[in-house]
């Protein structure tokens, strides 16, 4: 693989928010699961939930031989990016409050999506480096794909059932995507570093949202 020598701590650092990002992903799909259990869903919700969590755990392990590949100094314990950790509070907020609705829209549709738009341009990076474990790497963003979609579909039906709306989607979803933003204002810095198109990144993390979202 060839990565620069000043390139292989700005891909640590993304790599290290996107392993932060799995673990606060990990345990909301966790939580949600039982949200949909105790609220006697389907249960088919349930397991996808639970097997989001799941691969959510292996992904923050894969991120974290990565860095450990690239540089080891940022592999240790370190806090969550700050707005992450506002974002983190945010979302434990909605599951204490058993707001099944808020959490799809907080963490499978704007974190996840966010997380989709980091991960494909990072892998647009690793290809033309000739990185290895490209199946590897394509079996992730499928699945982080997967969780993305999952969200969108299961917010649609709570919609049509009438559990939430449009408007008070928008208004929850403003906090959420505040702390989005100051997340891709932080890491648009260190795709400049890689010589990457942050502004094109930025954009594509927006794309993300359903339109009635952010109308």
């Amino acid at each position: 693989m060839v990565v620069l020598p000043d390139e292989r701590v700005p891909i640590a650092r993304l790599l290290r928010f996107l392993e932060q990002g799995e673990r606060v992903a990990h345990d909301c799909a966790r939580a949600q699961a039982t949200l949909a259990s105790e609220a006697g869903g389907d249960s088919r919700m349930s397991r996808f939930l639970l097997g989001q969590a799941r691969q959510e755990a292996y992904h923050a392990v894969a991120f974290q031989g990565a860095i450990a590949w690239l540089a080891p100094r940022h592999l240790g314990i370190c806090p969550l990016l700050e707005p992450l950790e506002r974002y983190r509070l945010l979302l434990e907020s909605a599951l204490r409050r058993g707001d099944f609705a808020e959490t799809l829209l907080a963490e499978q549709i704007i974190l996840e999506g966010l997380g989709e738009a980091i991960l494909k341009r990072i892998e647009a990076g690793l290809v033309k480096r000739n990185a290895p474990f490209g199946r590897l790497r394509r079996i992730l963003l499928h699945q982080e794909e997967a969780h993305h979609g999952f969200g969108c579909r299961a917010l649609e039906r709570a919609l049509a059932r009438g559990e939430t709306s449009q408007g008070a989607s928008r208004v929850r979803a403003s906090e959420y995507l505040v702390l989005a933003d100051a997340m891709v204002t932080t890491l648009a810095d260190l795709f400049d570093d890689l010589q990457e198109d942050a502004s094109a990144w930025a954009s594509d993390a927006r794309a993300y949202l359903p339109a009635w979202l952010t109308s």
